[in-house]
């Protein structure tokens, strides 16, 4: 079987930007969660068949604890964020597999179901649905592989090694040096997205990489600098790799028979009317009988 894992957060961000508002007889936006929700269905219209959901029902995590600016709930639309829980129940509801974090992120959770489904011997993929630089870390071999579902890119180990320049076990210590503006890290003074993939392709992780320059052997442009830049800035470069290393022991995600689709519960019919969306409840029996 094939198992596909989808960022929820990161698709409701996307629909919200992407189709026009609607707002339901409540007074309720709702057009993102909505959108979120037929793109699902449109994912097993595809043939997938156990699917699961991993969502922020809270934007912040233990990683605020750790830098304060981590990124957090803060600048977020109402109408977006008024979706959170509206999403999580619709999809619940649609029979779904949903995946709340609270203390831990969605993309922990991706990284946990990928490499706990993985090793079970009737998986023979996992998709991880979401173009997030730091998912690219759970990839393995064509096993664990990562799709970006817009722009229809799949990347497997040698994509991630071309995409980055660095394997995947390597890069929470590229995104250490590089830093992820999505996650409100900055990264070291002077290293790049270059230097960072010649060094890391060569040493692979942080504390591997010689403290004199000399020894790295490396085509690298002020290599003397980011040497010193890497000593000077040490402690916070092992932060900010503890930040972008997913955790993949402490969310829970189930097991693998949960999350096959086996249509919609019966509480769907008032989430359709609250959606505004009466003709999702014939798709999804169509999709039922198609399964059959």
């Amino acid at each position: 079987m094939i198992v596909h894992l989808v960022d929820g957060t990161y698709e409701l961000f996307r629909h919200y930007y992407a189709v026009p508002k609607h707002v339901n007889r409540h007074g309720k936006e709702v057009a993102a969660a909505r959108s979120v929700v037929a793109s699902m269905f449109s994912l097993l219209s595809e043939g997938a068949t156990h699917i699961a959901v991993a969502t922020d029902h809270v934007i912040e995590s233990f990683r605020n604890l750790l830098w304060p600016g981590y990124k957090d709930g803060s600048g977020i639309d109402p109408d977006l964020r008024s979706q959170f829980e509206l999403l999580e129940d619709a999809l619940k509801a649609a029979g779904f597999k949903v995946w709340p974090m609270i203390e831990y992120e969605a993309d922990d959770a991706l990284a946990a179901g990928a490499g706990l489904f993985a090793a079970d011997s009737r998986v023979e993929k996992v998709f991880v649905c979401t173009p997030d630089k730091d998912l690219a870390q759970c990839v393995r071999g064509d096993r664990i592989v990562q799709f970006d579902r817009r722009r229809k890119l799949l990347f497997d180990e040698k994509g991630v090694t071309q995409k980055f320049g660095v394997l995947p076990e390597s890069i929470p210590d590229y995104l250490a040096l590089v830093g992820d503006s999505a996650d409100g890290y900055p990264g070291l003074p002077g290293w790049g997205a270059k230097s960072a993939s010649v060094v890391l392709a060569r040493f692979r992780h942080l504390e591997d990489i010689p403290a004199d320059f000399r020894d790295w052997r490396l085509p690298v442009k002020g290599a003397q600098g980011l040497a010193s830049t890497l000593a000077k800035y040490w402690d916070q470069a092992h932060l900010f790799r503890l930040l972008a290393t997913l955790v993949t022991d402490g969310p829970v995600v189930g097991k693998l028979d949960e999350l096959k689709w086996a249509g919609t519960l019966p509480e769907f019919k008032a989430i359709c009317e609250t959606l505004d969306a009466p003709e999702m409840m014939k798709r999804a029996e169509s999709l039922l009988s198609d399964s059959v």
